[in-house]
């Protein structure tokens, strides 16, 4: 018997969407504006899951029509060579977006990395300036895991105004910027953590349940109130018994399926969606930076 897809968020399908509109308005622009939009993905070492991220997302720039510049450099770079680099792409009228794919070899400080990009180029939307942006409600690039959460929930028609939604993770990746989007969009919302207590008994009266910690399997059916909606940004590789992987998030999927008006299966869920976010700020900076070409 198939398994039971209708209550699912698709997000591979809804990515696939906004990736061809992305694609019509590349076209649209590219002649006034006289080039195509440009992200530079810089990448440290030899990470394999960090190589298939930037693989991916170069395979998806190029179905948009976005140039790709790729900076691979060895694992041991100094933190000045990789601050020239960011200073120079910052200078490149070519590159609209600049992405530091994580993480980074311990002897090198992501934070100050990431404030050495221009604020209208840093398509990870983790600038100071950009979260502060977030904070006061004023346009700007948003992280791309959160603004694409954001869309699957408009896209499928769920009401925030005045639900509860509880968000278990409170990295700056993710948790806190989720948080602030759904507080601008007027939800009530309860920020989890590892620390806090009775977990189960805050998610039981939540109508959206995020959960983005990065631990398999941490919510349960018994901690999900019949027709909720459930977002799981958690993707964890796990070993079977005969050595074989899988992608699993950190919400036990067979069991809160049944139970969750909505829920988004893991892989094909949020992950598209984050990719085609990063496309879309490329986009949205481009065409800002632009504007009087194609408005004469």
């Amino acid at each position: 018997m198939a398994a039971d897809s209708s209550n699912l968020l698709d997000g591979k399908g809804l990515a696939q969407q906004i990736q061809l509109e992305l694609k019509r308005q590349v076209q649209d622009l590219k002649t006034p504006i006289g080039r195509p939009p440009g992200l530079a993905v810089l990448m440290v070492g030899d990470n394999p899951a960090s190589a298939a991220y930037v693989r991916n997302k170069e395979r998806a720039c190029e179905r948009v029509g976005i140039a790709s510049f790729g900076h691979h450099f060895p694992a041991d770079i100094s933190f000045d060579e990789l601050q020239q680099t960011i200073h120079a792409l910052n200078a490149n009228p070519e590159v609209d977006g600049i992405l530091v794919q994580l993480p980074l070899p311990s002897h090198l400080d992501a934070t100050a990395l990431l404030y050495e990009i221009h604020p209208d180029k840093d398509v990870d939307g983790l600038h100071p300036l950009n979260l502060g942006r977030l904070v006061r409600g004023e346009s700007g690039l948003r992280s791309c895991t959160p603004a694409g959460i954001m869309r699957m929930l408009a896209t499928y028609n769920v009401d925030l105004p005045g639900k509860h939604a509880i968000v278990i993770g409170r990295s700056i990746l993710v948790g806190k910027p989720i948080a602030l989007m759904l507080l601008a969009a007027n939800a009530t919302v309860t920020l989890a953590h590892s620390h806090t207590q009775s977990l189960a008994t805050l998610t039981q009266t939540a109508d959206i349940i995020i959960a983005a910690v990065g631990r398999p399997g941490l919510i349960t059916a018994e901690m999900v109130q019949s027709q909720a909606v459930v977002i799981d940004v958690g993707i964890n590789r796990q070993e079977d018994g005969a050595g074989k992987s899988r992608l699993v998030g950190d919400v036990d999927f067979a069991s809160v399926q049944p139970i969750a008006s909505l829920i988004t299966p893991v892989p094909g869920g949020v992950g598209p969606m984050t990719v085609t976010m990063l496309l879309e700020n490329t986009v949205w900076s481009y065409s800002q930076r632009h504007k009087a070409s194609y408005n004469g």
